[in-house]
């Protein structure tokens, strides 16, 4: 898809160029003022007639009029060159690539220089490139029958660079991967829950695993009962569908110590049991298992990349439904770790799935847990959908999420953890804690209730109940599922020390 080739050469043979151009001082931006000179200052003459943009995002199609090679220039304002930072860069490359591929432009060059800002490296922005590219052109899958016409997809991009050719093919890889890795976690989030029950998942992990030789481990129902996992076999109680617990290990050390656990929400579909969702509130929770698939996308990226740290990744997965052996508010369920739990709501179902994980990633010997689950509805009432919600027991760790989030441009939002909130999830007359305490703080609940599992290992809890789905197209995607956190814990794993 990929090729390099030196801005020197300017051999350009394709059909269409891409070229950014900063505000102010266009003399200076070598390349525009080449283009601009070849062209008999036509571009120019553009720009002060207001034709061609600069503004960060905004994007002008030139037709050359066989005065250079390409037929046509897309010319892409990029603001101030100051002003330009990370993520709008990879928000103005999401928003040059959709341009194109709405064109129908099955190959085009790029000159990537002239998107590079004195703060950053060609190599920065060429992962950026990569990845926004993965991104900003996906499309979902559909079951539509008939004989749609499929649109042309960008399937040659040549890059125009002034560094070091193997930095960028290198910068172009990890880009790759972690664009790869989020549309894995949106196009699983995407599919409905009759064609992805617990057992499709775990068929999809199984895969995973034989393409990049992770280990697996898949607990049938028959070993949870063995084992003691009974939050989350309550919650599976109610369905016809039998329950897997997904383990996948990756090793990137010689010895397996210092490990990474990623647990991930597995709820295939979630009915909210006996304490029925609403007619809209159940539509869409499909959805419902989106921390699962971003932890997919994470193992996807390393899979493809080999960092050097050891990672489990855990999933809980089963649906949750009703039928006459559905579990119930006031039953009493004994976890995994052997603690008590009153349900005081039966679609608070998802910390009890997650609770026996990520006991069980602490008997993987995972020093260090991060949990990721659509796990409440109040997450978006407080922070909306462009935030995920975080709670954590250990500062240290969640701030290396924290700058992880800041790179990849998901950005998380710390919530409290105090000792009043870890009272709440302790008050039951009849075992050791309960599900539900209450509306009052709901978000801040479910992370707190995790957190009596976490116990002393350091850990991180994110809840993606609102980011994990956009409900309009943006820069980097399509409506739909955002594939949010894949990236992200990518991230921390590659850069962990």
């Amino acid at each position: 898809m990929f090729t390099i080739q030196p801005l020197s050469q300017w051999d350009i043979p394709d059909e269409s160029l891409i070229v950014g151009m900063f505000k102010g001082n266009r003399k200076q931006q070598t390349f525009y003022s080449k283009l601009n000179e070849q062209m008999d200052n036509m571009l120019e003459h553009y720009v002060q007639e207001g034709d061609i943009r600069d503004d960060a995002q905004k994007v002008t199609v030139i037709h050359t009029l066989n005065q250079i090679n390409p037929k046509r220039l897309y010319i892409v304002g990029l603001g101030h060159r100051k002003q330009l930072d990370l993520q709008t860069l990879r928000k103005v490359f999401g928003t040059v690539f959709k341009k194109i591929q709405e064109d129908e432009r099955e190959s085009v060059s790029i000159v990537l220089e002239s998107f590079v800002p004195d703060h950053l490296s060609e190599k920065v922005a060429a992962e950026v490139l990569a990845e926004a590219k993965q991104m900003a052109t996906y499309i979902f899958p559909h079951y539509k029958t008939g004989n749609e016409q499929s649109k042309k997809r960008i399937d040659r991009i040549r890059v125009l660079v002034s560094e070091d050719e193997r930095d960028i093919q290198n910068a172009i890889t990890v880009g790759q991967a972690f664009g790869i890795g989020a549309n894995t976690a949106r196009q699983l989030v995407h599919m409905p829950g009759n064609l992805l029950n617990a057992t499709e998942l775990a068929n999809f992990s199984r895969k995973l695993a034989e393409k990049y030789g992770f280990d697996i481990e898949i607990l049938e129902k028959e070993d949870m009962e063995r084992l003691g996992m009974g939050a989350l076999l309550a919650v599976n109680q109610g369905s016809v569908e039998p329950p897997k617990m997904i383990v996948l290990k990756y090793q990137g050390k010689e010895k397996w110590e210092d490990v990474i656990g990623l647990v991930g929400k597995g709820i295939t579909f979630d009915t909210g049991g006996y304490s029925l969702k609403t007619k809209d509130g159940i539509v869409g929770m499909k959805t419902d298992m989106g921390g699962a698939a971003s932890v997919l996308g994470a193992m996807e990226t390393m899979g493809i990349l080999k960092p050097r740290n050891n990672v489990v990744a855990v999933i809980p997965a089963t649906d949750n439904m009703i039928s006459g052996s559905a579990f119930k508010p006031d039953d009493v369920v004994t976890s995994f770790s052997g603690k008590t739990i009153e349900v005081r709501n039966t679609d608070a179902e998802g910390r009890l799935a997650l609770a026996d994980a990520i006991v069980y990633a602490r008997h993987h010997r995972a020093e260090r847990i991060i949990d990721v689950a659509t796990l409440t509805g109040g997450v978006v009432v407080a922070l909306g959908d462009w935030v995920t919600g975080a709670m954590t027991n250990n500062i240290e760790l969640y701030e290396k999420i924290e700058e992880a989030s800041r790179y990849t441009g998901e950005p998380i939002w710390q919530l409290p953890y105090f000792d009043v909130y870890r009272d709440q999830v302790r008050k039951s007359e009849i075992a050791d804690l309960n599900n539900s305490p209450g509306r009052k703080a709901h978000p801040i609940m479910g992370g707190a209730f995790l957190g009596e599992f976490a116990e002393q290992t350091p850990w991180v809890h994110l809840d993606i109940a609102g980011t994990a789905v956009s409900d309009q197209p943006h820069e980097l995607g399509p409506k739909g599922p955002t594939g949010v956190m894949a990236r992200t814990l990518a991230k921390f794993v590659i850069e962990e020390k």
